[in-house]
């Protein structure tokens, strides 16, 4: 069967509006493959602004209602709703590895993640709760209240299908707000059942609807007039365009950008412990995490032996389809991607870094057509390099040197990006040190892959973030409420003495 005739054959991914699966009206789609065979799985509707319209007309008209449930009933809403999700984890966690490529045992984990968001969501009507203080003058009380902002938008990336859609919409469905969700168009398949299983919890019609598509799609939702805020994730050119074009249309905007993630090695860490966690987080998902480790920064004589650790470890690593068993690091999302990612092996070798482990001759046997690359490893990278400037968002791993713990901090901080970063050593008093100076969002240390838990915020500084406020957490409940303070005054007399022409105080 050639490509036309696939395409042709297989299912399309309905559009979910106003608690129902609904067509397009447009005429255009595109291609969803399976990563690890090439094939063409579904196709995907790449709507119009038309359909945008459509979806945040549902979420409008379902909003008062919606904003009028208390927000206990919405809370137990999302736990059937988790409780759904965890029935479901298995089948969620196969879409992912089909549709993006992870193994299945990292894509059951990211869908824990994200669960775990939806745990935290059921415990917003605490956070909402407002301030109250009395007499803040003679007879005058004042409160606050917490407020939903009305139809909330969600943009979310390829490579983590369920995970990160449940960081925004149940924060924001939690808060009394409606949510339009436009998930990747590379990997539509696990929003759209987690979107039937929020009805199945009880979820109203029209509080959360679904669309799909590409830059048209985005375009609609960033200057759509009814749209109160939009949260984004994406690489930082787009991620930059998206805060831009939405604040302009006088949104609330959480924009993440992409990364450049260091770890830093001391050379008083456990080398074996440490080559460990780097070949996880370098080439887990194969590198194709916003918070996988892409640069190390081996300091003093921590070089040499780490670097014969990890590439003994990498070469070891059994690469394939995601979906097999043992395999611990799968194909790149599409063959654009997996080309583009070579193109920078290419580039490091020109510009003169030491290959240490070469992952572009990779043949996975049965599997010539899927988009596989070889764990891949550079030394001697120097920061004027592409392939250390660059966020290549796959499995290549650079490595600087450097002779101290202040030039370590020094490149960890010029970077542009300040996502996340880590560093490995037994002194408590270097790692107080880099956890306090370093100009970066997320830090672990002795943890390569700093994602903080769901009672938290996940963010970035410098260009890994455009906005204010971080997603998920207590950040999150910020974002997608806004405050209203009230001040009162209830009398026993009425009578006015006179008109005040001076600012009021209540001292």
């Amino acid at each position: 069967m050639n490509k036309r005739a696939n395409i042709d054959t297989v299912q399309t991914i309905p559009l979910w509006i106003n608690g129902a699966e609904q067509a397009q009206t447009g005429a255009r789609y595109g291609e969803v493959t399976n990563p690890a065979t090439g094939a063409v799985v579904r196709k995907v509707p790449l709507c119009p602004a038309s359909d945008i319209d459509r979806a945040v007309q549902a979420a409008k008209a379902a909003f008062p209602e919606w904003r009028a449930t208390p927000p206990v009933r919405r809370a137990r809403i999302l736990m059937r709703y988790r409780e759904l999700l965890e029935q479901h984890q298995a089948e969620l966690a196969q879409l992912v590895n089909e549709e993006h490529g992870k193994t299945l045992p990292d894509a059951t984990g990211s869908v824990q993640r994200g669960i775990e968001v939806v745990e935290f969501a059921t415990g917003v009507p605490h956070l909402i709760k407002g301030e109250h203080s009395e007499d803040v003058g003679r007879g005058v009380d004042s409160h606050s209240l917490m407020q939903p902002l009305g139809v909330c938008a969600g943009i979310t990336p390829f490579n983590f299908p369920a995970m990160v859609p449940l960081w925004m919409y149940p924060m924001a469905i939690a808060c009394g707000n409606t949510f339009v969700l436009k998930p990747s168009e590379k990997v539509p398949s696990t929003s759209m059942l987690m979107a039937r299983l929020f009805k199945e919890a009880g979820l109203p019609d029209g509080v959360l609807n679904l669309v799909h598509g590409d830059k048209e799609a985005v375009d609609a939702l960033l200057t759509h007039p009814d749209i109160k805020a939009v949260s984004f994730v994406g690489s930082t050119p787009i991620a930059k365009y998206v805060y831009e074009t939405a604040a302009k249309s006088g949104k609330r905007v959480q924009a993440l950008g992409g990364a450049k993630n260091h770890a830093v090695v001391l050379p008083d860490a456990d080398l074996e412990f440490t080559a460990d966690a780097l070949v996880g987080a370098a080439f887990g998902s194969a590198g194709e995490r916003c918070m996988a480790i892409s640069v190390v920064v081996a300091v003093g004589d921590a070089g040499d032996e780490l670097i014969a650790k990890i590439k003994q470890k990498a070469a070891a690593l059994p690469v394939g389809p995601g979906n097999r068993k043992g395999v611990e690091m799968g194909p790149l999302v599409s063959k654009v991607h997996r080309d583009r990612v070579a193109s920078y092996v290419d580039a490091g070798v020109k510009e003169g870094a030491t290959l240490v482990h070469d992952g572009r001759g990779l043949v996975v046997e049965g599997h010539a057509s899927g988009f596989f690359l070889g764990p891949t490893i550079f030394d001697q990278v120097q920061t004027g390099m592409s392939i250390y400037r660059d966020e290549i968002f796959g499995p290549v791993l650079s490595v600087l040197r450097v002779a101290t713990l202040d030039e370590a901090i020094d490149i960890v901080n010029r970077s542009p990006y300040g996502n996340g970063t880590a560093i490995f050593t037994r002194s408590g008093a270097a790692a107080r040190r880099f956890e306090n100076e370093i100009e970066v969002g997320m830090v672990g240390v002795n943890v390569p892959i700093p994602v903080p838990m769901a009672f938290f915020s996940f963010g970035g500084w410098k260009n890994s973030l455009f906005g204010d406020l971080h997603v998920y957490g207590r950040e999150s409940v910020m974002f997608y409420t806004r405050t209203k303070v009230v001040t009162s005054r209830w009398l026993d007399k009425w009578a006015v003495s006179g008109s005040s022409m001076v600012m009021p105080t209540h001292g």
